[in-house]
Order: C-alpha cells, then structure tokens, then sequence
C-alpha cells in the first residue's frame, strides 16, 4: 500500500468549494444540516474579504490539487483574565473515510502551533456531548474538557428582538 502525502495549507478563494462541501458533510455528521445557510461568497468573505473574521487550514492529500478531506476553521478570541488573544477552534472536520490516519491531530498540533506563535494564552474549542470518540481524543491530547461551563446562543429572529422592549433593571 502507497502512502500518501498529506498537505495542510492557509485556505485561499480556491477552496471556498471544498470548504462549503466539508461544511456540509460536518453539519451531515452532527444531524444540523437545516441549519447551513452560509453561501460560498459569506464563507469566502468571512476568511479572505476586507476585514476577515475567521482562517482556515485544509487537509489535502498528495501534491496534486485532489479535493480536501478535512479542514480546521477558527479565529481569534480574547481572554480578560489573562490579558491575552486566544485561538478559537470553530469546527474541525475530517470526512469519515480518512479518520483514523492522525489527520485530526495534525490539525490541531498546526493550530496549537499557531497559537504559540500568536503569543495567545488559551486554545480552545466546544465538544458536543454526545461525541464521545472526539471527547476521548482530545483528551487524550491533552485537552481538558470544561464541564461547568455551557454555551449560551442568541441568533435568528431572538437576535433581531434580543435587549428590545425589556424591562430595564432586572441582570
């Protein structure tokens, strides 16, 4: 059996396709699909428009241009208790037929990298609780998984109405 290479590159304009396509295949995964509606053009403004909100590394394999079988997408956070930017980990993904192969660690051991050459205090990123094979692997890592803390979400019509007509006074 041939090895074969494996590239993990910043995601330029040319990947927005694999990405939205990998994006698909990760909400697949986590039975969220209803909730994609990012557009090719939302993605590829969010990482390379004017004023960027987000990065991406794409896992590739071999030299040639063949399609992407993994990505990791993350930002920049802040911790106010350390005074220092964070690396947030938004999604990492790698398609079922390539697990197994320590692509997933390779992305994260690139984006721990990163963020020690950011100077950031933290890196992190959130877990569903069901994944119990993601939440063994990072532990083994190295990673501590958080479990008084949960994540609060507003968006959709509860954010357009989020702070409007409340009463003022109650926290």
């Amino acid at each position: 059996m041939t090895t074969r290479a494996i590239t993990l590159l910043p995601a330029v304009a040319a990947d927005v396709p694999d990405l939205m396509r990998l994006i698909a295949a990760l909400a697949a995964y986590e039975k969220l699909s209803h909730l994609v509606i990012a557009t090719s053009a939302d993605l590829e403004d969010a990482l390379l428009g004017a004023r960027p909100a987000a990065e991406a590394l794409i896992v590739r394999e071999d030299d040639e241009m063949r399609s992407a079988i993994g990505f990791a997408l993350y930002f920049t956070n802040f911790s106010t208790f350390l005074g220092r930017r964070g690396l947030w980990l938004e999604d990492l993904f790698v398609l079922p037929e390539h697990r197994g192969r320590g692509l997933g660690r390779r992305l994260l051991e690139a984006l721990a990298a990163i963020a020690r050459e950011r100077g950031c205090g933290r890196f992190e990123w959130a877990v569903l609780d069901w994944n119990a094979s993601a939440i063994g692997f990072y532990e083994r890592m190295g990673a501590t998984i958080l479990t008084d803390w949960r994540i609060a979400r507003v968006t959709g019509s509860a954010l357009a109405n989020f702070g409007r007509d409340q009463d003022s006074g109650s926290d």
